[in-house]
């Protein structure tokens, strides 16, 4: 059996979006074309791969067919390209947007030179695991945690950096005047999340770590937003990686925290069935950057992390369970 790589990649289309005028919108043709095409892969295949009443939803052989055929799609890409010298495209999915991962990103990226990237926004880690999963996405970039009831399983991480975390107040805070912090300083003081705290993993085994019981959390609303709170909010503090660049309009304090000094992880996620054909190379972007830049450095009389960070200090090549 042959398989026609363009009614693959109008099934393809149509499974990410569950309508066929918006895949055909995706693919630059009409809906009358990728239903035909559809319909004639679903011939070929002997079987149904979408339910089509009260709406487009996949059949259960179109389930089982997706992952299967978003490799034909990769493969097919990196035929072409070994013809035509045009490298594969890595599509990395970030998040933690407000402490911006594309930082780190661009370092490797300069380290590695003329490698084709497609950035793209992820919401959180269990949203970029499950884009991960389904093969929407090849690498995914932020911090790593376990997720609830195996919905990690299959994904592989990488650490690629730690990040010292400074404690930033406003200028009416009590300590605002300080030149270091200890985190056990500010059990007295407001945690101020950026976002619902189930939400903020870090943050949350932070606060619990450090006895800071009093803690303020809502929608992500962005950074200025964030900025203006600490700002009014006399008790209030938030923690933020050491070389994020903070509003300088506002008046608010980076005070560097110490005994310990607690450490953002950020680590590299991909499916381990899937493996893009450059990941070694990046692997090797990344690793020159942290070597040069320093990002690993770990001690442990020093530095704190989350218990579920530590096993990622082995340098492994770990599942993410």
């Amino acid at each position: 059996m042959d398989l026609d790589l363009t009614l693959v990649r109008a099934f393809v289309a149509t499974a990410g979006t569950l309508h066929f005028g918006r895949a055909a919108e995706e693919l630059n043709t009409s809906q009358q074309v990728v239903s035909k095409r559809v319909a004639r892969l679903e011939e070929v295949l002997g079987a149904r791969l979408f339910e089509r009443h009260g709406g487009v939803r996949l059949s259960e052989a179109g389930e089982r067919f997706l992952p299967a055929a978003r490799e034909v799609l990769t493969a097919g890409e990196r035929a072409v390209a070994t013809v035509t010298g045009a490298g594969p495209v890595v599509r990395i999915d970030t998040w933690g947007h407000l402490y911006a991962p594309m930082r780190t990103v661009a370092e490797a990226v300069r380290a590695l030179g003329a490698v084709r990237w497609e950035p793209g926004p992820g919401r959180d880690w269990p949203s970029v695991a499950q884009a991960l999963l389904r093969g929407d996405t090849d690498l995914g970039f932020g911090r790593v945690h376990p997720l609830p009831d195996g919905r990690d399983a299959g994904l592989t991480q990488r650490l690629v950096r730690l990040e010292p975390v400074d404690a930033v107040v406003g200028p009416s805070h009590p300590l605002a005047a300080a030149d270091v912090l200890r985190p056990a300083d500010l059990r007295d003081s407001v945690l101020v999340c950026p976002a619902e705290l189930d939400r903020l993993d870090f943050l949350r085994r932070f606060a619990d770590a450090f006895g800071i019981t009093r803690r303020h959390d809502g929608p992500n609303l962005g950074l200025d937003h964030l900025a203006q709170h600490l700002r009014t909010a006399p008790e209030g503090f938030t923690v933020f990686p050491a070389d994020v660049p903070l509003p300088d309009h506002l008046g608010l304090r980076s005070v560097p925290l110490a005994e310990p000094t607690p450490l953002y992880a950020w680590s590299l996620a991909w499916r381990e069935s899937s493996r893009h054909p450059l990941l070694a190379t990046l692997l090797r972007g990344f690793t020159e950057s942290g070597r040069t830049r320093r990002w690993l450095e770990y001690r442990p009389q020093r530095d704190w992390l989350p218990d579920t960070d530590h096993p990622k200090l082995t340098g492994r090549q770990t599942p993410s369970r």
